[in-house]
């Protein structure tokens, strides 16, 4: 017997392959008519001999130009067992049922494959290496069927038989365990399986990491899953795994340490996408360092990786106010204020220039809000409006905008409007007063007229 090794599904399945017969054997057996009573387990009658040597010529020529001709094969090997696989003995049954076993997965027909397989187990005759081999391909087969418990108790029943492991049970176990959400029994096995691979002195791949980390995330084990990531990015410098540590360190809840690990990844050219920049940056406003966060936004879409769009916009304002960045907040602020469908960005904007003591474009960006309307606080705009009048010494217009912010607010508003009034009133009285001094002044100084 040889074994034969087919690839099917991304996975290898190992079968029982066909004994090669020469023309010379058959007809030596042929010749010297063996007693057909002559059945042991470990030889094959001269009947089935002759028949199997028909089937194996059909499966496998051995010209290499001669094409395997299945139909006749498949017919011939179910007349055979039509006839006389109940008379055979172990072995013949067992030769028998490779063929079959061949031609079903040489034809992907794994159901019928399985079957065969499953009869297989069954023969009391059948040697403990064919045994295992059959357990270990019904592992295999059941999972391509997607016949977890089956592939599970195979693979076990497999390991209950050998004196040696071998990394593709655990491998095969694992993943069936997984699909059958069995985390926790899913984790040792790979485990296993890495461990016979590196003391083989294979090297792993990345993804052989990342499904062990995949489980340490569903199961939240998130030190262990800490642990290989680390591993992860001294072996492999991957994009994703830096990402991962900082999302690690958030299931940890350990705050600064995860935007310390996105930080990392951005100052490595890492972060790409608007939600990533966004995170970053408003995650060190919390860390009291808001001017680099809004360095982050900015950043973004200067690489056109965060949207220029209303929102984004107004986040990278208030990222400028919090750092007290009021010159930089301005342009944000301002084409800002432009696309949004209500005042408020007016608002913002001209706040901004009031914070600045640019009282001209404040007090214009103010009128701009109220013109444009829909406003959260519409007193609120008009206090401020009236503010930056005062420091023109509009007066009149300061008084109109203060008692029309009264109007427009609330009780707690009216009181601040018309408390604001009373100093418009007094500042206006010190203006005049101021006012009336200078001409005095000037009309005291006049100078005489020259000397002819």
């Amino acid at each position: 017997m040889r074994i034969k090794t087919i690839f099917k599904l991304g996975f290898l399945v190992t079968v029982l392959a066909m004994p090669l017969w020469s023309a010379q054997m058959a007809l030596g057996a042929d010749e010297q008519r063996a007693p057909p009573t002559a059945r042991t387990s470990g030889t094959l009658g001269p009947q089935v001999m002759r028949a199997i040597s028909r089937i194996q010529e059909l499966m496998s020529p051995e010209d290499e130009d001669d094409e395997p001709d299945l139909v006749e094969a498949k017919e011939q090997l179910d007349e055979l067992y039509e006839r006389r696989f109940e008379r055979m003995n172990d072995f013949e049954k067992q030769t028998t049922l490779s063929f079959y076993t061949n031609y079903y997965l040489t034809t992907d027909n794994y159901p019928e494959a399985i079957r065969i397989f499953e009869q297989m187990i069954t023969l009391e005759g059948l040697r403990e290496d064919m045994r295992m081999r059959t357990l270990r391909t019904l592992g295999q087969l059941h999972a391509a069927e997607e016949n977890w418990r089956q592939s599970i108790r195979h693979y076990t029943d497999w390991r209950g038989i050998s004196l040696l492991e071998d990394d593709l049970v655990f491998r095969g176990l694992s993943y069936a365990h997984y699909q059958l959400e069995e985390f926790a029994q899913a984790e040792p096995y790979w485990i296993n399986y890495l461990d016979f691979r590196l003391a083989e002195g294979e090297t792993l791949e990345r993804d052989e990491y990342s499904y062990l980390n995949g489980l340490y995330f569903v199961l939240e084990d998130y030190a262990k899953a800490l642990e290989l990531t680390k591993t992860m990015i001294l072996l492999f410098d991957n994009t994703t795994d830096w990402l991962n540590l900082s999302a690690i360190y958030a299931s940890m809840d350990d705050e600064e340490r995860r935007i310390q690990s996105m930080d990392m990844a951005y100052l490595q050219g890492l972060i790409d996408n608007d939600t990533r920049f966004l995170n970053l940056g408003q995650s060190m406003a919390g860390l009291d360092i808001p001017y680099s966060g809004s360095k982050v936004i900015a950043k973004g879409m200067e690489l056109e990786a965060v949207e220029e769009d209303e929102d984004n916009l107004t986040i990278m304002t208030q990222m400028f106010l919090v750092a007290s960045e009021f010159e930089k907040a301005l342009e944000p602020a301002f084409r800002a204020a432009e696309m949004s469908d209500t005042g408020d960005g007016y608002d913002t904007y001209g706040y901004i220039h009031y914070v600045l003591h640019n009282y001209q474009s404040a007090a214009e960006a103010f009128q701009l809000a109220l013109d444009k309307g829909d406003l959260d606080d519409r007193s609120d705009t008009l206090l401020f409006l009236s503010r930056s009048l005062i420091e023109l010494d509009d007066f009149d217009g300061a008084s109109d905008a203060a008692n029309s912010a009264a109007e427009a607010g609330d009780r707690r508003d009216q009181e601040s409007a018309n408390n604001y009034l009373k100093f418009i009133v007094s500042t206006k009285a010190r203006f005049d007063i101021l006012a009336e001094r200078r001409r005095d002044a000037i009309d005291f100084y006049r100078s005489y007229p020259p000397l002819l």
